[in-house]
């Protein structure tokens, strides 16, 4: 695929010639070869419609559609054979889904490993090629949710096509990292380790500290010693390439593709690039790097100046087939690519694509999708301009170039049943299917004993509804402190008080009783008094799942503990205070706060306990040993 393109007079970095200070300033930059009036190339990609055959979905889709109103359907294209290094159809993008690794990078975005093996099932659902399920050196939590992953995920085949997706785990370049990647991905059928070395010189110079010639050393041998362990599938990343000199890129990726990397992945690691820059760069890699046609070139773009899907896809049309992407486009500082931004640019279609994989990670990350959001946001497919609505009445492709049937955005139950408080357990069962949602009997029945309370109040319990209680009620951290009972007393005629029973992790119940400047804040100075744990609160957030004075109010808070509950930063292994996100839901707004806050706290208290218990093993039993 590639090797038609290489140049034959590409002249390899010297290590002896000091490389010139990279990318000076904008005007330096080559020119383009790429007209940027050309007509962008569609790629198909690893996106399969296994995720929409859900009977939602297929009913919406039933309905007769006039053939005036929808564009014609191009046949879904059979997802070539994986082999790491080479992709038979020249045509074909890999889809690197980062969301469990990058985007948890997110203040805020922190998952349990419950969550993380939820997103990783819809992700595989969804039809991604490779997951990146994290950091596994960052935490023992982290290496046995990876792992957990790697065992479940990446041995279930998915769709009609009975795809099994390559799980991956991120490594900076030393023995200890790709040991724990190793031990977490070795168990899937398809294992990656992905590792990592800046390349840029000011990050040469001012945070690694190291010669150039070091620097190539240091890839060199790691890549070979991921290599050596019996991982087939090696992803090397020249951090911060979008700000690395040319020659040294070329000569750095031929050193790694020689000791066996797969995969070059090419990052604008702070979203330095224009579009037509960085599309310039991998079309300067694919031409200039002795090699390059053994290994595939992938991107990945921040999105610091809102460039990251512009570049992505620049990076495709110059001949990168894998493309690293999160779902609603979280992650470190401004973000990531966007998963559903670059699908729906990379193929004619989105009929593969649900809303359901988008909410999970909403739920779980507990980061709000703004209304505005490309694709998912929910004013994407709204309409208030009167103008706006004359064209749509009289012919939708006036101002949607999407259908929001094709993502599943649909909300209508034209034949389905009305969920209320007369409904059993078949039912409401049915609607879990239709939702896309598998929990097993015991969570059903916790489930339902919730649903049952809300349907007393409610004349009609929604799809939100639903939603909303499943995140409260079954994707929660491992209980240590639960909600027994609250009573909260507030208005203009004195202090508010907050009375909280908690039950605690052997069991006991609790009881504390405080004042505050409102009823939610007593609420949580009387949980403080009972766990006793130093926390601050950083965000506060509440959402009415529905309209009408009945609904149902969805409560999240990111918190933080005590500075001793650390975590290592993926690509700086620094040391940093973590936080924490909780959600919860009640029709009583105190009640779905205090609820929002104990799912924090509970997150706090298993992490604190996974550190805990990784510092008293012995040296000798840890991961990583060897070194």
């Amino acid at each position: 695929m590639a090797s038609s393109l290489l140049s034959s007079s590409a002249k390899p970095f010297s290590p002896a010639t000091k490389p010139p200070t990279p990318f000076a300033t904008r005007s330096q930059s080559q020119s383009p070869t790429l007209s940027p009036r050309a007509a962008a190339p569609r790629f198909a990609h690893g996106l399969s419609a296994a995720a929409a055959l859900t009977a939602r979905r297929c009913r919406a889709l039933a309905r007769p559609i006039r053939a005036s109103q929808q564009p014609p359907q191009p046949q879904q294209r059979r997802r070539p054979e994986y082999v790491p290094n080479r992709i038979d159809d020249p045509n074909y993008v890999r889809i690197f889904d980062t969301t469990l690794r990058d985007g948890e990078q997110s203040p805020g975005a922190t998952m349990t490993s419950a969550e993380k093996l939820v997103v990783a099932r819809q992700l595989a659902r969804l039809g991604v090629d490779i997951i990146e399920a994290g950091f596994p050196a960052s935490s023992p939590d982290d290496l046995d949710a990876v792992r957990s992953i790697a065992i479940e995920v990446g041995n279930t085949p998915v769709g009609d096509d009975g795809h099994v997706p390559v799980i991956c785990g991120l490594s900076r370049c030393n023995k200890k990292d790709i040991d724990a990647a190793w031990e977490a991905v070795r168990h899937a059928r398809r294992p990656r380790i992905h590792t990592f070395i800046a390349t840029s010189e000011i990050h040469m110079q001012h945070k690694l500290r190291k010669t150039p010639e070091q620097v190539v050393a240091i890839a060199r041998e790691m890549v070979a010693y991921a290599r050596s362990l019996g991982c087939p599938d090696v992803e090397f990343s020249p951090e911060d390439a979008g700000r690395s000199n040319r020659e040294f890129l070329y000569h750095i990726l031929e050193e790694v593709i020689k000791a066996g990397a797969t995969t070059l992945n090419i990052p604008d690691t702070v979203g330095y690039n224009l579009p037509y820059e960085f599309g310039k760069l991998i079309a300067d890699i694919k031409a200039n790097t002795p090699g390059i046609e053994n290994a595939i070139i992938s991107t990945h773009c921040q999105n610091d100046l809102g460039l990251a899907t512009a570049n992505t896809l620049a990076g495709a049309r110059a001949g990168a087939r894998q493309l690293e992407v999160t779902i609603n486009g979280i992650g470190e500082r401004a973000g990531n690519a966007s998963l559903e931004e670059v699908s729906s640019c990379t193929s004619h279609t989105m009929t593969y694509l649900t809303d359901r994989e988008y909410e999970f990670v909403q739920e779980h990350s507990g980061l709000i999708v703004q209304p505005h959001k490309a694709i998912v946001g929910a004013n994407a497919f709204a309409h208030e301009s009167g103008i706006h609505q004359d064209g749509m009445l009289k012919y939708k492709g006036t101002y949607e170039i999407i259908s929001p049937d094709d993502i599943g955005l649909t909300r209508a139950n034209e034949f389905g049943i009305v969920l209320g408080k007369l409904s059993g357990r078949h039912a409401v069962r049915s609607k879990l299917v239709e939702l896309g949602y598998e929990i097993n009997d015991k969570e059903f029945e916790d489930f339902f004993k919730r649903y049952k309370e809300v349907a007393e109040k409610k004349k009609r319990v929604t799809d939100e509804d639903i939603e909303a209680l499943l995140s409260d009620e079954i994707f929660q951290p491992k209980v240590i402190w639960s909600l027994s009972d609250v009573q909260a007393t507030c208005g203009t005629l004195g202090l508010s008080t907050a009375t909280v029973k908690l039950i605690g992790p052997d069991g006991e119940e609790k009881i504390a009783c405080s004042i505050g400047t409102g009823p939610v804040d007593a609420a949580y100075k009387a949980v403080d008094q009972i766990i006793q744990i130093p926390t601050v609160l950083r965000e506060y957030g509440m959402t009415s799942v529905t309209e009408g004075i009945d609904a149902i109010a969805t409560t999240r808070v990111v918190i933080t503990g005590d500075v001793s509950i650390n975590s290592k930063h993926a690509l700086t292994g620094q040391s940093f205070n973590r936080s924490f996100s909780g959600s919860g839901a009640s029709m009583d707004v105190v009640v779905s706060s205090v609820r929002a806050y104990l799912s924090a706290l509970n997150k706090m208290c298993s992490f604190a306990g996974a550190v805990k218990a990784s510092s008293e093993v012995p040296e000798s039993a840890s991961v990583g040993s060897k070194e």
